[in-house]
């Protein structure tokens, strides 16, 4: 056979080949987008209701739902609340601008249940809880992906600023956001493996000035809305008042001792403070003090120099795995990687070990301010969209350093 045959062949072989594997449309879904239905959580804000405007533009069956998951008075009406009050109004104009289906389903019970007593029981044992976790966690890519499957929906589609990407096995990847200052990853480090597979994230390769002349252009009223805040559901901004309303012994007095145990002050509950604070301890010192740990069995708030703050191994709990394999294969004798202990930080690197459950984290340089219940997450590279692999909840941490030998090499790496 000829040169000039033989890559006709080919050629032709090729097309055969295309012509068989299913079309995938722009949500990586097999079908033409009239034929897909996605349902879209609206929160009432500009990034979710751009979202439903982009995905009824490109022809999907496009259904809105709007959690409202709580009524708190003030809240509904504060400027970044989300799902209550006004918000719900915002989704349902929104809806019916786009002629779209739209839904407000009654989640109160449930948000309260498992996010609003979540946190003012981990208050109460002294840690720094990060709700916005637990509700995407237990309500929305729980409860509402359940819902999204009865109502016939092929996808459910949110407006975070994460993206998700088809990996060798034909699972996917979740993967920081093209926007890094709008990067909401470590708040979806618990989504699991199979719910990666129903969602989708479409601004995720966007930024937030892009969704707003989005918006714009669609004419949506929501355009210049405020965005919402880290705890949507706290009247007035003071999370202190649902913590004595729901748990009023983490309001209770006791010590503030220093690293020694000596008695230094009182306070008046130990939910008014987090590790690594410094402000309004109420005590006089010559030298700055900070918190760095609470002590909520015996109510003590322990204060001491900055360079107290810095921890360098992590212990964790509720531990999530998205990686590749299975978590115990992927960590073997300890897996290089970089990890955020707090969403407003970057990544650092560290070493993951542990198995069978039992999970910890050595920081190759330390961090400062590691409070529990904050999240740990897991990323395969410090910068650009690193791939997350997962995560968990911080549940103490100390200042024993990491060996020098087990460190050196991702240290190097990230010195380059």
């Amino acid at each position: 056979m000829s040169r000039q045959k033989a890559q006709q062949s080919r050629i032709a072989l090729r097309r055969r080949h295309n012509a068989l594997r299913p079309m995938l449309n722009s949500l990586d879904l097999e079908g033409r987008p009239e034929d897909t239905r996605v349902v879209v959580a609206m929160s009432g804000g500009v990034d979710s209701s751009t979202t439903a405007a982009l995905l009824k533009a490109e022809g999907y069956d496009v259904v809105g739902i709007t959690l409202q998951l709580y009524d708190h008075g003030a809240a509904t009406h504060r400027k970044g609340a989300c799902c209550a009050g006004q918000d719900i109004h915002d989704a349902r104009d929104v809806a019916a601008k786009l002629g779209i289906p739209h839904y407000v389903l009654d989640y109160e019970d449930r948000f309260r249940e498992s996010v609003i007593d979540n946190f003012a029981d981990s208050y109460a044992l002294g840690e720094t809880p990060v709700p916005c976790i637990e509700c995407n966690r237990s309500v929305k890519f729980r409860d509402l992906l359940k819902t999204a499957r009865e109502l016939g929906a092929h996808a459910l589609a949110t407006g975070h600023y994460v993206a998700s990407r088809r990996i060798g096995d034909g699972s996917r990847a979740l993967v920081c956001a093209a926007d890094a200052d709008r990067d909401q990853s470590y708040f979806l480090f618990a989504t699991t493996r199979e719910q990666l597979d129903f969602l989708r994230f479409p601004l995720g390769d966007m930024t937030k000035p892009q969704t707003r002349e989005l918006a714009r252009r669609f004419g949506l009223a929501v355009a210049d809305k405020h965005d919402s805040q880290d705890i949507c559901f706290v009247p007035t901004g003071r999370y202190t008042d649902i913590i004595t309303r729901l748990r009023p012994n983490a309001m209770d007095p006791g010590d503030i001792v220093d690293l020694e145990g000596r008695v230094l002050g009182r306070h008046n509950g130990i939910a008014n403070f987090t590790v690594g604070q410094r402000r309004g301890l109420g005590i006089a010192s010559g030298s700055p003090l900070f918190v760095v740990r609470l002590d909520a069995a015996h109510r003590r708030v322990v204060v001491g120099p900055r360079d107290a703050l810095k921890m360098h191994r992590i212990s964790l709990r509720d531990v999530n795995w998205i990686g590749d394999g299975d978590i115990d294969s992927a960590i073997g004798g300890g897996l290089e990687m970089f990890v955020r202990v707090r969403s407003t930080r970057s990544p650092q690197p560290a070493w993951l070990r542990g198995g069978n459950g039992q999970y910890e984290v050595e920081l190759v340089a330390g961090e400062e301010g590691v409070s529990p219940g904050q999240a740990c997450v897991f990323y395969d590279a410090a910068s650009g969209q690193a791939r997350v692999l997962g995560g968990g909840f911080i549940q103490s941490a100390t200042a024993k350093k990491v060996g020098a030998a087990s460190s050196r090499p991702l240290a190097e790496a990230v010195r380059g």
